[in-house]
């Protein structure tokens, strides 16, 4: 039989039909690989459950975590839900699938390049990725609001029932240390979010003062903290691979097609996070 693999992709957008056709093409490339889905599967639930759905047809396994995306709650979307409600309803989708969610017992790879416990984490943005001349959450919105540069998480992501989304994110970080202090210290691990866990991925996007929404600066030493093999995260749309204090961090994402169409895109998805692309099996 050949190795398995440790797949990983985020930003499906399948409301896009030319995404939806990637998806739905999409094949393992052994019966026994895992796929993390690192968020951004879509925004109405219907074509979440459907692209979800048929993820976990074709994969072993299959890890969640969600991105912004999935948090909306779009005025199209028949059922309401908002904040809180809304990201346990997908986790209970999750579920139903036999799908890994941040709410679950985080699942260890033992495949080619493991063992490795694979943490989907659920951690939102809270406006500390600033630019230099942005000192509060204040200016911050403020120059975005200037300059046209505004998420639509402003809008349709909303925290219930926490006051706000940097209370939300609040939560959200203080949880998810505690269930990564209490993984097995003998083992590496594959952290996924959404949201890149270091500043540096953001620094290369063309509106610096969207970086406000990509992340937290609480999460920025995690990477070392909780022995990572590997970080998986999306978001930006800037599929490509970077180190940060000697640890690997794949952007994962598929994004739009008016990106992916661009000239010298890497098109290659789902991306191999174990065993490392360019090191082998080796463990």
């Amino acid at each position: 039989m050949a190795d398995r693999n440790l797949l990983a992709i985020s930003d499906l957008h399948v409301n896009h039909p030319e995404n939806r056709m990637i998806l739905a093409d999409l094949r393992p490339e052994t019966d026994d690989d895992w796929l993390i889905v690192a968020g951004d599967v879509g925004e109405m639930l219907d074509d979440i459950g459907w692209a979800l759905r048929t993820l976990r047809e074709r994969f072993a396994t299959v890890v969640w975590a969600p991105g912004n995306h999935e948090l909306w709650t779009p005025r199209e979307e028949k059922l309401q839900l908002r904040g809180e409600e809304r990201y346990r309803h997908l986790v209970g989708l999750c579920r139903g699938l036999g799908i890994h969610t941040p709410e679950d017992p985080y699942p260890v790879w033992d495949g080619p390049g493991g063992p490795a416990t694979v943490a989907p984490l659920f951690v939102l943005c809270d406006y500390t990725f600033r630019t230099p001349t942005a000192h509060t959450r204040e200016q911050a919105l403020a120059e975005a609001y200037e300059r046209g540069v505004v998420c639509t998480d402003e809008f349709l992501l909303h925290p219930d029932p926490h006051p706000s989304r940097q209370a939300w994110c609040d939560s959200r970080v203080r949880l998810t240390e505690q269930r990564l202090e209490a993984c097995d210290p003998a083992l590496p691990t594959v952290l996924v979010n959404h949201y890149p866990l270091v500043r540096e991925p953001t620094r290369v996007l063309h509106h610096p003062e969207f970086a406000q929404w990509c992340g937290t600066v609480r999460t920025a030493d995690w990477h070392l903290r909780f022995r990572a093999a590997a970080v998986v995260y999306g978001h930006l749309h800037i599929p490509r691979t970077t180190w940060h204090d000697g640890v690997r961090f794949e952007e994962v994402s598929v994004g739009y097609p008016r990106e992916w169409r661009r000239p010298g895109h890497p098109r290659t998805v789902p991306r191999r996070i174990l065993p490392h692309p360019a090191r082998g099996a080796g463990r």
